[in-house]
């Protein structure tokens, strides 16, 4: 299989009841989306042979939805992830990114780059949990899966 096919060369996230985000929020969405279709590895297990992928990411019912399609949209299959093994670890993550966006404000180097430390280590947590979560079903690098948990993370900002 070439590695053309083991891609997602389009994302949707639904947003369906986010009101309004911060401009650093915006911005994190803005640079996951390109950075991920920029460059990635995905391919969905029991059909590898239909990507490139087109993704839905979606949350409902207290679960993440990835509605993966083929190039043409043509519905390849859905998983339902529960979200409660997420929920502690985007709680920390969201907290940390608060700290961090106030301490480029105010604080010195070391001081940011101990926090952005902590920042990346939480989303390298997230990241692991997701492709744990999809072993199996969803074969992904660790920078595609950060990028996913990146978006994971804007789903769940209710405004």
């Amino acid at each position: 299989m070439s590695q053309h096919t083991r891609r997602i060369v389009h994302v949707t996230l639904d947003e369906r009841s986010v009101v309004r985000r911060k401009p650093e929020v915006e911005h994190e969405r803005a640079v996951a989306i390109f950075d991920l279709l920029e460059e990635n590895q995905f391919h969905c297990c029991d059909h590898a042979d239909d990507g490139p992928y087109h993704l839905h990411l979606s949350i409902e019912e207290n679960r993440l939805v990835l509605d993966i399609r083929c190039e043409d949209d043509r519905g390849l299959t859905k998983i339902m992830l529960p979200l409660t093994p997420f929920r502690s670890i985007v709680r920390d993550y969201f907290m940390i990114c608060e700290s961090y966006y106030a301490a480029i404000k105010r604080s010195t180097p070391a001081q940011i780059e101990a926090i952005d430390m902590g920042r990346r280590g939480l989303h390298n947590e997230g990241s692991e949990v997701l492709r744990e979560r999809l072993a199996g079903k969803v074969e992904m690098d660790l920078q595609t899966a950060r990028r996913l948990f990146t978006l994971i993370c804007v789903l769940h900002i209710r405004g």
